[in-house]
């Protein structure tokens, strides 16, 4: 099935109802249903066809959703590249693609012309042009690609995540057992997944009013507006924007109308939840964990998390685990597994309570990258027929509740112990002054690392139940997509130099 039929159907089913409310303009189903069909008429006419890839670059806004909507009915796919990007990864993520088409607004538009990747795309659309003819929709496979997605790390060659159109409806059904929308719901969805869920159910989406590729740039009370504005009802987004919100926020009713809160994308500490819970105070506010490859994997309750906080000296409860996804905890292992029998899989198996990488499988979990065979063999286990993703991530399971430790790769051994920067990081939060903290090993030294208006001598005078050799004082720096994770290799340099 091609995934813009569950937008066709929704607009079919609710064709007055607001479908997209950003800044600068708002739109029905039934108008969005005739601008997706009159841009992929456009795009017909200007050759893209079924299978052709086209770069985007186009912020979140309802323009972004109608061209993305009509390159599906297309069949054709459309290529994201994190907004981030350096001109150097742009182009070797351009020249792994290889697309047919660029759309862009005025300024990527511009900057193509410096692009030597970007000016050799043959064909160059324009966002507002549309035609008056009505194309049939595309008839595509499951297997066909809908959406490619690169995540850009600086180093390495970029990887790219293939989402099939198959795989953006076990997506959405696992979202919609999650989230569980109604149509009648207003929504202020910041991870833009979930917006394409809820145009598939005939929900209403408030687009926030920040700049995401500069989530640290947001304004709190621009947001309060929309939300009483426009009558939100559910908010889904980063802990990030969702923390922000609720700290910046004095009056206490401004938050009333909210009934569901959704997070994801970064981890959830209890003193993080409480704040939450207190500032959404008649919402049920979810947790969900997840990643690019599989989402969601487990979800836990707010207050269920605050329930648990002397449970954090072993680890950070993240719920039970999603009803269709399989999971095991295997061996930390550096290398690949490209490929391992069901014996060998039983054998790298950890029993309940030890701590290992979390591995994923089902049918909502990405089975392949683009172009990328390295990825693969890195990040996936192939046995029998099922395709496992592995997370990177380690944790262990207890009375069936999944706990993360943290990236595998920040595990520090230390004296025949196992240190886990990431639960380190939630005791560090609990001093008065520490707005983020954490310990890692460089040049065979253990330093604790602490951003806060408070001096090396006040964290000595607290009594950590850790090691460390050594206390620096100074800005820690986030990934640039959720500001809200600690981002290890740039503060590993940091502290190099």
């Amino acid at each position: 099935m091609n995934i813009s039929q569950l937008f066709l159907d929704a607009a079919k089913t609710y064709p007055e109802r607001l479908a997209i409310i950003d800044p600068k303009q708002s739109i029905t189903y039934e108008e969005l249903q005739r601008d997706v069909l009159e841009t992929a008429a456009y795009f017909k006419s200007k050759g893209i066809q079924k299978g052709d890839r086209v770069l985007v670059f186009v912020p979140m806004s309802v323009d972004l959703y109608r061209i993305v909507l009509a390159l599906f009915y297309c069949g054709a796919t459309a290529v994201f590249l994190d907004a981030w990007v350096n001109k150097k990864r742009l182009e070797l993520c351009c020249e792994i693609a290889d697309c047919k088409g660029f759309i862009g607004i005025p300024k990527a538009r511009i900057f193509a012309w410096f692009s030597k990747e970007l000016r050799r795309i043959p064909i160059k659309l324009s966002m507002k042009k549309k035609n008056s003819g009505k194309e049939p929709i595309t008839i595509v496979s499951d297997d066909d690609s809908a959406l490619i997605t690169f995540t850009t790390g600086s180093t390495g060659r970029p990887k790219a995540a293939d989402r099939t159109h198959g795989f953006l409806k076990e997506q959405f059904d696992a979202l919609i057992d999650e989230i569980d929308p109604k149509p009648e719901d207003v929504d202020m969805p910041v991870l833009p997944i979930v917006l394409f869920v809820n145009l598939g159910v005939g929900c209403t989406s408030v687009i926030a009013d920040f700049k995401m590729s500069k989530p640290e740039t947001m304004e709190s009370e621009k947001l309060v507006h929309q939300i009483q504005q426009h009558k939100v009802n559910r908010i889904t987004a980063s802990p990030f924007v969702v923390e922000q919100l609720a700290k910046k926020t004095s009056n206490s009713t401004v938050f009333d109308g909210i009934e569901k809160v959704f997070t994801g994308g970064a981890p959830v500490f209890p003193n993080q939840a409480k704040t939450l819970l207190n500032a959404f105070s008649n919402a049920q506010v979810n947790i969900v964990y997840g990643s690019t490859e599989s989402e969601p994997i487990s979800s836990i309750e707010a207050k269920e998390l605050v329930s648990k906080e002397a449970e954090l000296s072993d680890g950070l409860p993240v719920g039970h685990v999603y009803h269709k996804t399989e999971l095991r905890i295997i061996s930390i292992s550096e290398g690949a597994i490209p490929t391992a029998t069901s014996e060998d899989l039983d054998a790298l198996t950890k029993e309940d309570g030890a701590i290992g990488e979390i591995i994923v499988a089902g049918p909502h979990v990405l089975k392949r990258y683009f172009n990328n065979d390295e990825a693969f063999k890195k990040n996936k286990i192939v046995c029998g027929d099922t395709i496992w993703h592995r997370t990177g991530d380690s944790g262990f399971l207890s009375n069936e509740q999944l706990h993360l430790t943290g990236r595998c790769q920040q595990l520090i051994e230390h004296e025949e112990a196992i240190l886990s920067p990431f639960i380190i990081e939630n005791r560090l939060q609990q001093i008065p002054g520490v707005i983020m903290g954490t310990l890692l090993k460089v040049n065979s030294k253990l330093i604790l690392t602490i951003e806060g208006s408070i001096s090396p001598e006040t964290v000595r005078e607290q009594q950590l139940e850790f090691p460390y050799d050594e206390i620096k004082i100074l800005d820690i720096p986030r990934d640039p997509r959720h500001n809200s994770k600690i981002d290890y290799p740039a503060l590993k340099n940091r502290l190099h130099s």
